[in-house]
């Protein structure tokens, strides 16, 4: 695993051969990346960020590396939540990272507090995959100005949903990006359905 920028940037850990999540590619979280960039100022504002269905946690140190003020990361596997914890020990991450291990589903029905950015990269083949975006879209975990990006495969089209602001597409892997409208969309237009 790379951390490919920021103050973490080129570090690279060894994923342990046993876990069973399928990482997002360099490619794609590189790219999807620069997209959050021009989307947040990661420097100035500090954003927190929340990572479901971490895995092996790339996302989430990815969010530590440029810039996020808080990242919290949630997964239910043993394997995959002990490397995470051991590389946040590694790039003393501190009170800057929070692991949650634990159901993400459970998570997000019962957390009360809101992120700038949510990042979801549920199981290709998990059930209820379809229903992921419309419950974050409910849920607590965004505020007004909030992002939240789910990965998926080509299959699924969540483009008809509130606040779709955007889809992209790496190879196989896509994203479908969603906005929450603040004050400042208001006044300028941007940002409406």
């Amino acid at each position: 695993m790379r951390i490919i920028r920021g103050k973490y940037g080129r570090r690279r850990f060894d994923v342990p051969h046993n876990i069973t999540a399928r990482p997002t590619t360099d490619f794609a979280r590189e790219n999807i990346f620069n997209v959050l960039e021009n989307m947040i100022d990661f420097e100035d504002d500090a954003p927190t960020a929340l990572d479901l269905f971490a895995g092996t946690g790339a996302v989430s140190f990815e969010f530590l590396s440029r810039g996020c003020s808080r990242v919290t990361s949630v997964e239910k596997a043993a394997t995959q939540a002990a490397f995470i914890k051991k590389v946040a020990s590694e790039l003393k991450a501190g009170d800057a990272h929070t692991l949650v291990r634990g159901d993400v589903f459970k998570f997000i029905e019962s957390s009360k507090l809101p992120y700038d950015i949510v990042f979801a990269d549920p199981p290709y083949d998990l059930p209820g995959f379809a229903e992921i975006p419309e419950k974050v879209l409910s849920s607590a975990l965004l505020h007004p100005g909030s992002v939240f990006i789910i990965e998926h495969s080509k299959k699924h089209d969540f483009s008809a949903l509130p606040h779709f602001f955007d889809h992209r597409a790496y190879g196989s892997v896509n994203f479908s990006i969603f906005r929450i409208p603040d004050a400042s969309d208001a006044e300028t237009g941007a940002g409406e359905d």
